[in-house]
């Protein structure tokens, strides 16, 4: 069992705040991703997808898990769980200092997650307050211009990671 923490960054213009439409730890966000399976190495040909409200019963003993899949190329049976509480929004000094933010925790058995889509609604909110809610960034960068603060807002450059927590 590996622990994987999703993080992602962005360039930030006159924004703060960038997070999924209910918050990091909204049930109903969808995470979509690649898997590779830790036994043979191959990598799914599409995306998976997992979100914290669709939970399923382990095959064995206790619990619940978000995903249970068997690798197509050695049928391994493997699963992905998800564990809330630990993302936070990007917020403009992070962006500026190109760091990233936490966003999801992911609990894998047999699986590594890789190439994080920016899929779903997200939300941010200009420097001077406005908030601009279901934000699409499937296309990979928003542009839009903030009438009550009088400036231009754009998220560009949007990058993931998935790093390994100890």
């Amino acid at each position: 069992m590996v622990k994987f923490m999703l993080k992602i960054a962005a360039d930030l213009k006159n924004l703060t705040n960038l997070q999924p439409q209910g918050g990091c730890d909204d049930p109903s966000f969808s995470y979509l991703f690649k898997l590779k399976c830790e036994n043979c190495g191959e990598m799914s040909w599409r995306e998976t997808c997992v979100s914290l409200d669709h939970a399923v019963p382990l095959r064995r003993g206790k619990g619940t898990t978000n995903l249970i899949q068997k690798c197509k190329h050695c049928s391994r049976v493997e699963t992905v769980t998800m564990i809330s509480g630990q993302g936070k929004p990007l917020i403009q000094e992070e962006s500026e200092a190109g760091k990233y933010a936490p966003l999801m925790v992911f609990e894998c058995w047999g699986y590594e997650p890789v190439d994080y889509v920016f899929g779903g609604w997200w939300k941010v909110e200009s420097v001077e307050g406005t908030k601009f809610e279901y934000v699409d960034l499937s296309g990979g960068d928003f542009a839009e211009y903030d009438k009550e603060g009088g400036c231009q807002v754009i998220i560009s450059n949007l990058r993931s990671t998935f790093d390994v927590l100890k």
